[in-house]
């Protein structure tokens, strides 16, 4: 599983800024995993021109990858998502674990948290929100809503919108990334079923003078 090939095969292709990469996975062995590209971006809403009338530009929509690889644990991920937030110069790595939504006493909010994890946005046509390609996100969600599902997050320096804030960081090569491998362990899961772990992977080692 090479999730740091695929997104930079992603930024070459799309050629915008990231804002963040999030990743998804069914609380279940062995299932694809889908990953959402956030890029920053605007287009126009619609290629005609009309003296006149200005259309007003829509955020780019990002991109929804289908990630097949086995995996037999939780951990065995964390060490794949650490390889690429290492890589693409991330702050940290966030992991949160959430229990299904279509259980007794789960409120409309988790239900909303677990749509948009694997990129269904209420309110947003399929084309504006996302490019999707994960073909088996429909069924994926349905089994996270069921059994529940982990959710990573990170914001990458090297070819992102991030890159301002490299000089915070002291671990960055010029690029805004970092070479491998990445040094950060992963963390067992917690077993209570809902849980938010933090990988700090940034450093500061000087003095930060206003």
């Amino acid at each position: 599983m090479d999730l740091f090939n695929a997104v930079h095969e992603q930024m070459d292709a799309v050629r915008l800024p990231l804002v963040a990469v999030t990743v998804t996975a069914a609380r279940r062995l062995n299932t694809p995993l889908v990953a959402i590209l956030h890029w920053h971006g605007f287009r126009r809403a619609s290629p005609l021109v009309l003296p006149g009338i200005d259309i007003p530009p829509r955020s780019v929509p990002g991109s929804a990858i289908q990630v097949r690889h086995a995996w037999h644990c939780i951990e065995a991920v964390d060490e794949v998502l650490l390889d690429a937030a290492w890589r693409l110069g991330a702050w940290d790595l966030e992991r949160v674990e959430r229990r299904g939504c279509n259980v007794v006493g789960a409120s409309a909010g988790e239900a909303l948290a677990c749509r948009q994890a694997f990129g269904d946005y209420d309110g947003a046509s399929a084309d504006d929100a996302l490019i999707d390609g994960a073909p088996d996100r429909g069924e994926l969600m349905q089994l996270a809503a069921n059994e529940g599902y982990l959710r990573w997050l990170f914001r990458p320096v090297k070819g992102g919108l991030w890159r301002a804030l490299d000089e915070r960081d002291d671990t960055l090569g010029p690029d805004g990334g970092r070479p491998p491998p990445c040094p950060i362990l992963p963390v067992p899961r917690q077993r209570q079923g809902r849980s938010r772990t933090v990988y700090r992977l940034g450093a500061v080692r000087r003095i930060l003078l206003p």
